[in-house]
């Protein structure tokens, strides 16, 4: 897609707008992220407002180009290195965990009949990271902006409610403060869900939680490959299609063992970061403007009750593995 500012320009500035105002106002939300009130924005917008014709070209290149960017930016934050710091038995739970995840998804979403691609987009947003997950891996699955809209706010209330229910719950099941943060840490959703669950039972628990869900963030590239070609493994004819990958994600693969072994500033890493949160919440107020509320009513009671089902799983899988290796 070819850039063009006198095309783009119109589109590209309204859904900075919302987006710096979804980035500054979402602190000031209890439980908000900026991703997720930007997504809001844009679907009030694209509901109730009526733009003209020339700002829908900025707002696809938002929808598409900008998402690519920003994952490729989220990519810095990762660092290879602490999958190392958790020990072979940890680490076994949370590779077996995704990887049993991701083919229940597979599994689930056709028996649920979810909407569109919503399932599977759900499922992985449950397996690895929330929305950061999703909006990496719906390229590969989905060209239907709906569904990545849709599946974002399912993530995003999943795991509000799992970081409120997990730290009352597991106290009755007398775990050890490791079992405990592997739970948290290998279930909820975002870093902010792990964060909030985890140091709410306690400093120890809370570090391991956090330790436990940055594992699953840097396991989200060789996650996203896998699934991709999980989804779509019928149209893959020879071995050479395996690694037909889109430019994007060769590009997340690239800075994620480039931030893995050169050491960046806080400051520079400050600064990628703040892009990072920037571009992924524009995209996701470009493409909730492409939802209705009528199609978000319909395809989001189905996505609900499928994320419910697959972060019960979730947790059942992680419940099982302890058990056994135990």
């Amino acid at each position: 897609m070819k850039f063009n500012f006198s095309v783009y320009s119109k589109g590209l500035g309204f859904i900075v707008v919302l987006a710096i105002a979804a980035y500054f106002l979402a602190p000031l939300i209890p439980g908000m992220n900026s991703v997720l009130l930007g997504l809001l924005f844009g679907l009030i917008a694209g509901n109730l407002i009526k733009l003209p014709l020339s700002t829908q070209p900025g707002i696809n290149y938002s929808s598409s180009r900008v998402l690519e960017i920003a994952i490729v930016l989220l990519a810095f934050d990762i660092n290879l290195s602490e999958i190392g710091k958790m020990g072979w038995t940890t680490l076994t739970i949370i590779i077996a965990t995704i990887v049993l995840v991701l083919l229940l998804t597979r599994l689930t979403s056709k028996l649920v009949k979810c909407p569109g691609e919503s399932g599977l987009l759900v499922g992985f947003g449950t397996a690895i990271c929330g929305s950061s997950a999703i909006a990496a891996v719906a390229p590969g699955i989905t060209k239907n902006k709906e569904d990545i809209g849709v599946s974002m706010a399912v993530v995003n209330l999943i795991g509000g409610i799992g970081m409120v229910i997990l730290p009352l719950i597991l106290p009755y099941f007398d775990l050890s403060n490791l079992e405990d943060g592997i739970v948290i840490g290998g279930s909820l959703h975002s870093v902010g869900n792990v964060t909030g669950a985890g140091y709410a039972m306690g400093e120890e628990t809370g570090a391991i939680s956090l330790t436990v869900k940055m594992i699953r963030v840097a396991l989200l590239a060789p996650a996203v490959i896998f699934f991709t070609l999980l989804i779509n493994r019928k149209q893959i004819k020879n071995f050479r299609d395996y690694f037909k990958l889109p430019f994007y994600l060769w590009a997340f693969i690239a800075v994620t063992l480039f931030s893995s072994y050169i050491p960046l500033s806080a400051e520079i890493k400050e600064v990628i970061g703040f892009l990072a949160t920037l571009t992924l919440t524009m995209a996701m107020t470009a493409i909730g403007m492409k939802i209705s509320f009528a199609n978000l009513y319909k395809s989001g009671r189905k996505a609900i009750g499928f994320g419910f089902i697959i972060f019960a799983i979730q947790l059942l899988v992680i419940s099982v593995l302890l058990l056994i290796i135990n």
